[in-house]
């Protein structure tokens, strides 16, 4: 099981998260919440990360907050500067990571799904990246510019992470020369998330979840 911890931005102010070490040498993954907060269910998955090899840390951008209702979620979300989530936050988490002198790579959900490209083409320091169903607006985080190991799930009927969406990602970095690895699933919006049995798809979390480990060991491990 994880624990809290607090680690240090750019600019010297502090954040929280929840850190799961997986031990001594072993590589680095920032996990991203949903629009949801820090809730029971990010820290699951980052203690199944770290049971798979990979110390992890989901910083928590909400502050403390967390909620179950749509609506305030949304405005959770709307309500966070992504330029210092992604400028302070995640780059803070990078170097908390990379002190451990492995490689480090990042993956998210929904709204973290977003911030996870955004990491990818803003922030040095990474080695691997894997968006679940989120992806920022281009004039943010140009997808085109990613430079690093891409991974992506995505879901057919998303309304909100659309298709269309992804075709515009997966033809962005591919008429810049990168070869993203993207795989579809007939599957609802946030299909990983076992808490919302509404949309919850077990064949298909397994599945997505057992390729983001792999992707993740492979091109993190020294």
């Amino acid at each position: 099981m994880g624990h809290m911890i607090d680690f240090t931005r750019p600019d010297g102010g502090k954040t929280s998260g929840y850190l799961a070490d997986a031990g001594a040498g072993t590589p680095g993954v920032i996990l991203i919440q949903e629009w949801w907060g820090l809730n029971d269910h990010i820290k699951d998955l980052t203690d199944r990360l770290a049971a798979a090899g990979l110390t992890t840390l989901a910083p928590d951008l909400y502050r403390g907050r967390l909620t179950s209702d749509a609506d305030e979620a949304n405005h959770l979300m709307t309500g966070l500067d992504f330029g210092d989530a992604t400028h302070q936050d995640l780059r803070g988490a990078v170097d908390f990571l990379a002190q451990r002198g492995q490689p480090v790579g990042v993956t998210g959900f929904c709204m973290g799904g977003a911030l996870t490209v955004a990491a990818a083409v803003h922030l040095s320091g990474l080695s691997a990246a894997v968006c679940f169903y989120g992806i920022p607006p281009a004039e943010f985080a140009d997808p085109a510019q990613i430079r690093i190991p891409f991974q992506g799930h995505f879901a057919t009927k998303d309304g909100w992470c659309s298709p269309a969406a992804v075709a515009q990602l997966e033809s962005a970095m591919k008429a810049a020369g990168q070869s993203p690895d993207l795989h579809h699933y007939e599957a609802d919006h946030a299909f990983v998330n076992k808490t919302r049995p509404e949309v919850y798809d077990e064949a298909c979390a397994t599945l997505a979840w057992d390729r983001t480990v792999l992707f993740m060991q492979r091109h993190l491990r020294k």
